[in-house]
Parts: structure tokens; sequence; C-alpha cells
């Protein structure tokens, strides 16, 4: 069994999606009302600090929030607006983009660069705990 790679997973995923940098997924947000979904796991959040504004959805959970007919849908995910997924690298907000295309998300695209590339460009940034008294 030949076993494909996570990194030429994420390319090909790549070359059918929307890939943003921080700068152009700020935009969205202000101007055209996207909302940024951070899919990295929780103590990344506490560890590293969250994007202002940004909604927190754990990648285990993302297919059963979108989904219109799970008993975990959340009605964000069916409001008229662009998703912008984040993770850590871009890895698995590129792999998680591509799968809310194939579930029929039309508006759905990623921070290429993650978080670490939102830090590096010198994005906002607020702690975890910052933002979890303002939600």
């Amino acid at each position: 069994m030949t076993v494909r790679s996570v990194n030429e997973m994420a390319d090909e995923a790549k070359s059918e999606i929307s890939n943003l940098s921080p700068e152009e997924a700020g935009r969205r947000v202000e101007t055209d009302g996207a909302l940024i979904v951070d899919i990295r796991d929780v103590r990344e959040l506490q560890r590293e600090g969250v994007i202002p504004g940004s909604m927190h959805t754990p990648r285990g959970m993302l297919e059963f929030w979108v989904s219109p007919d799970s008993p975990y849908t959340k009605e964000v995910f069916q409001e008229d607006r662009e998703f912008i997924l984040c993770c850590a690298g871009g890895l698995r907000s590129a792999l998680s983009t591509k799968l809310l295309q194939d579930m029929g998300v039309s508006k759905v695209s990623h921070v290429e660069s993650g978080f670490g590339g939102w830090q590096s460009d010198g994005m906002p940034v607020e702690t975890y705990d910052e933002w979890k008294a303002k939600r």
C-alpha cells in the first residue's frame, strides 16, 4: 500500500481553491463581511493567539458544523458569506477548503500562509483570553 503525502494532497488542493494572502483575507473581512474560520486545535489558539473576530471551528467538527442536515449544524455556516479557513501553516486549511468546496460551499478560501504567515505579516492578533472574552 502506498500512502499519499499530505504535502502532495495539499498542493493538489491549492491548485483547485482560492489561496489568499493574510492582507487579502483581512481586506475581505473588513470590506466584504467574510468570516475567518480558525481550524487549529484549541491548544494552538491558547498558546499562539487568535485572529480578532475569527470563529474557532475544530478541524474534526468542520464538516458536521457546515452540513445542513447534521445534528451539529451551526447556523453561521448557512449564511451567504465567504468563509476563509486558517490553520497554522496552510496545509490543514487547504485540505479543508477543498473539502468544503466538494460539499458545495461556493464562497470558501483559505489563508495560504496560515496563522504563522498572518503573524509574520504583522496582522492583528489577540490573546486567547482577549478573544474569548469578546465572544
